[in-house]
């Protein structure tokens, strides 16, 4: 009787065998959230210490959220960091993105410190999905009981004025040298106008003690001077347009300038709302304007002063995306009343990630240049061409640099050891 069955029993099982092989097999919710940290002014070691409820992975694409963090400067001297988290795998599709902002004269411990909490609460959702979602835990604090919020008063209607100095010094036995260096600023800046003045000074000089022919020491110095002050005065119209007044003196030995000054207006364009400048900006400037310049020696064009109009045009393009950075300039300028005396330039940079643990990175810039009406009319000794100190006369200017980087091994990165120089 079993017998005349077994063929049957062995379909049967031979069935349920597929049966199984072929089902799904249930889907496990993952012990920790994988996260991918892209941030570039983040303290990695300290994140990693404070926010342990998450794997920290090396590679977007074992990752279960991509968080891209960028930062600009705010008009009150301070930081905003825009965190824009990415779901990936199961989590595709819910993103969000959370702004911390940092006061001018928050410490970096209390700026790593504010960033860490919004950090935290922007994994939560994502945590929420894995099976330690019952150990984590909302806390909140209340205000104080009869506080009430009212706006402050800004005494410094929103100026923000910052100063400094530094200096060095340095020598060996037949060399030495020092530097000093200062600088000021005031920035005032709200959603319809943005005011920025800058001044700097630098002083270098350098003593060098030289064999000469009959067996003594002749003492060689070098000394360069720069002094430098800018203005801009930028008024809002739209998400996309903007107009501004700009101006700029200047005094540098290196150019052969005793000063040279510019005031110019113009316009720019934003093909994106300013509000995504933190992760993309397509702006084209226009601005016209007057120069006037004083030289410390009669230029190759026998002019010992002279006055100019001139007019430039810049294009830049800023990316910050999952897949990397990419920033790209081109600039022309032409003097209008001697329109054969111009300049054009561009430069890029770009960082790409190709695939897991591959990325490459580059570096160019190129100028072309015609527009060296500064430039003395006495040649350069051996020694002003070696130390740099007169600039000389050049029809282009580049640079190039390049790198790739491939990274492979354990995928994980939460572990945190400072020891002899380890902490990052």
């Amino acid at each position: 009787m079993l017998l005349r069955h077994m063929p049957l029993l062995s379909a049967l099982l031979l069935w349920a065998g597929t049966a199984a092989a072929q089902a799904p097999a249930p889907i496990q919710p993952r012990t920790l959230l994988r996260v991918f940290l892209d941030c570039n002014r983040c303290d990695f070691s300290h994140i990693r210490r404070e926010v342990t409820f998450v794997d920290y992975v090396r590679n977007r694409e074992d990752a279960d959220v991509h968080v891209l963090v960028t930062t600009q400067d705010t008009g009150g001297g301070g930081s905003q960091w825009t965190v824009k988290y990415i779901g990936l795998g199961t989590n595709q599709g819910q993103d969000q993105t959370l702004v911390y902002n940092a006061i001018q004269t928050a410490t970096d411990d209390e700026i790593r410190a504010g960033f860490v909490e919004l950090f935290k609460l922007g994994l939560v959702r994502y945590a929420s999905s894995t099976s330690i979602a019952d150990r984590l835990r909302v806390t909140f604090k209340a205000p104080e009981i009869g506080k009430k919020v009212t706006p402050e008063n800004d005494p410094w209607d929103y100026w923000v004025y910052r100063v400094g100095m530094s200096g060095d010094l340095n020598g060996e036995e037949q060399s030495s040298g020092r530097s000093v260096r200062g600088s000021f600023s005031a920035n005032r800046t709200t959603d319809a106008w943005r005011l920025s003045f800058t001044g700097t000074a630098r002083y270098n000089d350098s003593k060098f003690l030289l064999d000469d022919d009959e067996g003594g020491k002749t003492t060689f110095l070098s000394v360069s001077r720069n002094l430098e002050t800018t203005g801009t005065v930028v008024k809002s119209l739209t998400q996309h347009w903007s107009l501004g007044i700009v101006g700029n003196a200047l005094s540098q030995t290196f150019r052969n300038y005793i000063i040279t000054t510019r005031a110019a207006g113009g316009i720019e364009y934003n093909f994106f709302p300013y509000s995504e400048s933190t992760r993309r900006m397509f702006t084209v400037q226009y601005t016209a304007g007057y120069d006037y310049s004083r030289y410390r020696e009669e230029t190759i064009f026998g002019k010992f002063e002279e006055q100019l109009l001139d007019h430039r045009a810049e294009t830049t393009l800023s990316l910050r995306q999952p897949w990397g950075t990419a920033n790209a300039e081109f600039n022309f300028r032409q003097y209008l009343t001697q329109p054969s005396k111009y300049s054009l330039g561009v430069e890029g940079y770009s960082e790409f990630r190709l695939f897991k643990g591959f990325s490459v990175n580059f570096f160019g810039e190129y100028s072309r240049t015609r527009d060296q009406i500064y430039l003395p009319k006495g040649g350069a000794t051996t020694e002003e061409i070696l130390l740099r100190q007169r600039q000389l006369l050049t029809g282009y200017q580049y640079y190039v640099n390049f790198g790739v980087s491939y990274s492979f091994g354990s995928i994980f990165n939460n572990i945190v050891n400072p020891r002899f120089g380890g902490g990052g």
